[in-house]
């Protein structure tokens, strides 16, 4: 089924929307969860939150890319509830990703109104835009989907220094062109 057509269920509110996202998105959401999480049963639970959100909020918007916006809600609550789980022990596995970035928002500023925050991922993703495919989707699963350097290097037949020197080298532009931007010091 077509994403347009999931998205006219959940607008005439027929259940079976959610069971169509479910048939198309499931694995991804699955993949995306566990990446993040790296416990079935709360990623899992993040996959099951995720369509009850889908439900709750295409009444009031309408998606233009389906698959992105099933795929946002995931990372979201799959981040919350890693946020969570942090506050009682510190996860290893996901630090390592969000240490890469720490240096490149570092220097961000304390952002108050989602606008602001809106107007930064217009930012980086014009940053994004402007990258090789292949640089572009190194740091999309790295830093958005959460694959592991092995898992890229591997994916794309490249040596594993070879996508950690692209990560390094792309945070480190991305950096300068926030910097340039507006944003940091």
């Amino acid at each position: 089924m077509e994403d347009s057509d999931i998205i006219e269920l959940y607008w005439h509110r027929s259940e079976t929307a959610i069971l169509e996202t479910k048939k198309k998105y499931h694995k991804l959401c699955s993949h995306i969860a566990d990446n993040i999480l790296h416990s079935r049963e709360d990623s899992e639970e993040c996959v099951q939150d995720t369509y009850l959100a889908v439900w709750n909020r295409i009444p009031e918007e309408r998606p233009h890319y389906f698959r992105a916006f099933v795929c946002k809600i995931t990372r979201n609550i799959s981040l919350n509830r890693l946020d969570h789980k942090r506050a009682a022990r510190r996860d290893e596995k996901n630090t390592v990703s969000f240490e890469e970035l720490e240096e490149t928002f570092s220097v961000m500023p304390n952002f108050s109104e989602n606008i602001e925050w809106e107007e930064l991922t217009t930012e980086i993703n014009h940053f994004l835009s402007k990258l090789p495919v292949n640089k572009r989707v190194i740091l999309v699963r790295r830093y958005f989907f959460g694959d592991s350097i092995a898992e890229i290097a591997s994916d794309l037949n490249m040596n594993i220094n070879s996508v950690k020197t692209i990560l390094r080298r792309e945070n480190r532009k991305l950096r300068e062109y926030l910097r340039r931007g507006g944003y940091g010091k």
